[in-house]
């Protein structure tokens, strides 16, 4: 299974992000990894959650627009090189990282790092090919 990412369109104005974090929070829903990109005028809060149903129905209620995309989640080495060498997969597949973040977690001795690809299919099985540590679902929910 798939990891699917929320990303939501929000005004850059005092107040909106918390808006929404309060909002799932409210709904019970936990965050796991975030990423936020602005412009002078909205940001785009990309999350990965533990319950994207829930998130999504108190988001919108709440006003905000949510989509929901395929992400690609692996487990990195945490030291000098770890993400150059999953980078490296990836260009040489001719694959184009449209963006990534990462996240850490007590729970693995790894960095968490989504990437956000222009062909996700291609991506996975470029990645699979050369045995790295991909994530999904049922592994997030356990970090």
């Amino acid at each position: 299974m798939s990891v699917k990412q929320l990303s939501v369109f929000i005004e850059n104005k005092a107040g909106k992000l918390r808006k929404a974090v309060n909002a799932m929070s409210q709904a019970g829903v936990n965050i796991r990894a975030l990423s936020i990109a602005d412009s002078s005028k909205y940001g785009i809060l990309r999350l990965i959650v533990s319950d994207n149903e829930t998130a999504i129905e108190a988001l919108k209620a709440e006003k905000f627009t949510v989509k929901e995309n395929d992400v690609i989640v692996v487990g990195i080495k945490d030291e000098p090189n770890g993400l150059n060498s999953t980078l490296e997969i990836l260009e040489k597949a001719e694959i184009n990282v449209e963006y990534v973040y990462a996240f850490v977690s007590t729970k693995v001795d790894e960095a968490i790092v989504v990437f956000k690809i222009e062909n996700y299919e291609d991506g996975l099985k470029a990645l699979n090919e050369a045995n790295a540590n991909i994530l999904y679902e049922d592994d997030l929910a356990k970090i």
